[in-house]
């Protein structure tokens, strides 16, 4: 097992150090670079899910194959399940991006009685009237990866959507001194974490002369983002730098830079493989926004505390510092595809079973 791997499952083990707690809620380990929201954070009451195993857990996708990511999120989320023997079912369903399907689903949940549920919602409203339905029949419901604009959900464990952009712009308005023209490559058009990591970047921009001369939904998956990127060069190749809400989306833009032969400018990612070789072998300057698929890991943990009867708090924050190119260095595997996203929870072989270099 690689060093890599040992110092990541040491530090999920001793994640709970990172918690912010107060005398109710209780310490539990759901993923390093979680705290808990400083303000209008109510406790969820001990006890009140608490149910004896065996457990079936159920788990709503906005969509598994969106892209690579969200592929290795149901890994990451699979593996957790099957690593607690007291969970003997772990139940996933993929909404492909269709809000009907999500209520559909969800709901097809409730009816086979499972004993907690994890959304990930298509939009911030497509859940909301199943997620309302699972909570009135007893059924705890962790979130992440969007929020949603209802309150009846358990528990969130949200990745700072607004703090990941804002991560990627502060980088560009610095590397830029404040002025210049930037493309703008958004992810799912509607996605509430496609709408709040570009709200994050209108903050960086605020007071600066940086103005967004193309804007376009790449929907965070490579070949979209290639044909995207193409257009845009062709159509003006003089831009300052680039902001990109996703490290596929990242990898074709720079892709398209090399085709034509041009420098590549200051552009943001994200802690992708595939993107870490490209900046290690080519030295553009960029910046990575940390976004672990373990998220899917830590729904599951925060469905099994419920269960146990342990008190969490409603809101868990998600807002670790961007990476530089040294920290990249330590977590890039030259024999792993450029498919896999850092930091990852899989065991090594499990690394080996999904993403070896075929």
């Amino acid at each position: 097992m690689s060093t890599i791997i040992r110092k990541i499952r040491a530090s999920v083990l001793l994640a709970g150090v990172f918690f912010a707690t107060n005398s109710f809620a209780q310490e539990v380990p759901l993923l390093e670079g979680v705290t808990t929201r400083a303000e209008n954070n109510p406790t969820v009451e001990e006890g009140k899910y608490k149910k004896d195993a065996p457990w079936v857990i159920g788990m709503s996708s906005f969509g598994v194959n969106a892209n690579t990511w969200t592929v290795q999120v149901a890994h990451e989320a699979q593996a957790a399940a099957d690593n607690d023997k007291r969970i003997t079912k772990f139940i996933l369903l993929d909404a492909g991006f269709d809000q009907k399907k999500q209520v559909a689903d969800i709901e097809d949940l409730i009816a086979q009685k499972v004993d907690a549920i994890i959304v990930q919602p298509v939009t911030s409203t497509s859940a909301n009237a199943s997620i309302e339905k699972a909570v009135a029949a007893g059924i705890p419901v962790v979130l992440h990866t969007g929020r949603i604009e209802s309150e009846a959900y358990t528990t969130e464990i949200q990745g700072g959507a607004e703090h990941f952009g804002k991560v990627m712009g502060d980088f560009l308005v610095k590397e830029l001194g404040g002025k210049g023209n930037i493309w703008v490559l958004r992810g799912l058009a509607g996605h509430p974490e496609d709408t709040n990591r570009y709200n994050g970047l209108k903050q960086s921009l605020e007071g600066t002369e940086i103005k967004i001369a193309a804007e376009e939904h790449g929907d965070w998956q490579y070949d979209k983002a290639k044909k995207v990127c193409e257009t845009l060069y062709l159509s003006d190749p003089n831009v300052d730098g680039i902001w990109s809400s996703g490290a596929d989306m990242t990898r074709a833009c720079v892709d398209v830079f090399k085709q034509f032969g041009s420098p590549i400018p200051p552009i943001s990612g994200e802690g992708n493989n595939g993107f870490f070789g490209q900046w290690i072998a080519d030295g553009f300057k960029s910046i990575s926004s940390e976004y672990s698929p373990a998220q899917g890991a830590a729904g599951i943990r925060a469905a099994v505390a419920l269960l146990e009867g342990k008190a969490l708090h409603k809101h868990y924050d998600y807002n670790p510092p961007g990476w530089d190119l040294e920290k990249v260095k330590k977590y890039y595997r030259d024999d792993l595809s450029a498919n896999v996203w850092w930091p990852s929870e899989l065991s090594e072989e499990q690394l080996k079973e999904f993403y070896a270099k075929q």
